[in-house]
């Protein structure tokens, strides 16, 4: 039996979390989360967390010699050939875990949530692609609120992505939430049971 795998993605602040929480709760789905294993890549002792501290100096740990995020998120924001780099590192070791998550698992229907699913060419783990969506204004008033960032950081983390509208044109699924939770929900419902 093939499983059914639904790459959940979107731009920053546009809702994938919403919708990943919901399916584990609603359907009890398995969620893989490409941000917590970029995480788990970057934990301290591991060989890229020494490459980047290597590259960066020292200043890019925190007292505790983990990852100072806020600090390497001003440089990989601020120049896309640093983001290259630190991507390079760390997007090969998501997809492992991502194909090691898959193999392990013996649930009929698995949700990757990979914000970057274009970006770091992971289309190729999934049998779906479900893209959140919401209005360009609406995503950066949520990203400033969310993360406490000033309108042109927002900006800088947005444009580092690719453009919602094109992820959207490649989507199976485009969940809009522009709307109410509630909305957004019942769409979740929908393409849920349309693709079973």
């Amino acid at each position: 039996m093939t499983k059914r795998i639904i790459g959940l993605t979107g731009g920053i602040a546009t809702g994938k979390t919403t919708v990943a929480d919901y399916l584990a709760s609603a359907y009890n789905l398995p969620i893989f989360d490409a941000d917590i294993y970029a995480r788990d890549a970057v934990a301290l002792g591991s060989p890229i967390l020494s490459a980047i501290a290597q590259r960066y100096g020292t200043d890019i740990l925190l007292p505790d010699g983990n990852l100072n995020r806020q600090k390497l998120g001003e440089i990989i924001f601020a120049r896309p050939e640093e983001r290259n780099w630190v991507e390079g590192l760390i997007h090969p070791d998501v997809g492992d875990r991502f194909l090691s998550a898959i193999a392990q698992s013996s649930a009929p229907t698995l949700v990757l949530v990979i914000p970057l699913l274009f970006e770091a060419q992971m289309t190729h783990l999934i049998t779906e692609i479900w893209v959140v969506y919401c209005s360009p204004s609406q995503q950066l008033q949520r990203l400033i609120q969310r993360n406490h960032l000033t309108p042109e950081q927002a900006q800088a983390r947005i444009n580092s992505q690719m453009p919602l509208a094109e992820k959207a044109a490649l989507a199976n699924v485009v969940l809009d939430n522009s709307s109410t939770r509630e909305i957004l929900l019942q769409q979740v419902d929908a393409a849920l049971t349309q693709g079973s």
